[in-house]
């Protein structure tokens, strides 16, 4: 099993920044990629970022490209999402989540999520 506790959530004005990390424990080394997703208020939870364990290769969902940054600190277990230029749409809960075997952007290829941290971006 891999535990994954998110934090960094908070209210940030439009045009700020946010960083949002995520911490994994237990059996780490199973990790073939980690990702983020997000759920706004009432409507469905979406794709935001991926990263390959591995090798740091990341991808971005179209919404967020040039805006979020993902990376991983693989000595600590920890990824980061970098958000900068927030805007009131990427208002919502945002989800840690790892897979074991796949590098995606679909829900169902992770095995493992966390509980989920709220960021709020006012206008």
């Amino acid at each position: 099993q891999v535990q994954l506790v998110e934090s960094g959530g908070g209210l940030v004005q439009a045009g700020g920044s946010l960083r949002l990390s995520c911490a994994a424990s237990g059996r780490t080394f199973s990790i073939y990629a980690m990702d983020w997703f997000r759920q706004a208020p009432g409507k469905e939870r979406e794709f935001v970022a991926a990263v390959n364990w591995s090798n740091g290769y990341a991808y971005y969902a179209d919404s967020v490209k040039g805006r979020f940054a993902i990376y991983r600190d693989r000595p600590n277990n920890t990824v980061y999402l970098q958000m900068n230029s927030l805007k009131p749409d990427d208002t919502a809960v945002y989800y840690c989540a790892a897979s074991r075997l796949v590098y995606t952007d679909h829900a169902n290829g992770m095995d493992y999520w966390g509980k989920g941290t709220l960021v709020t971006v006012s206008s």
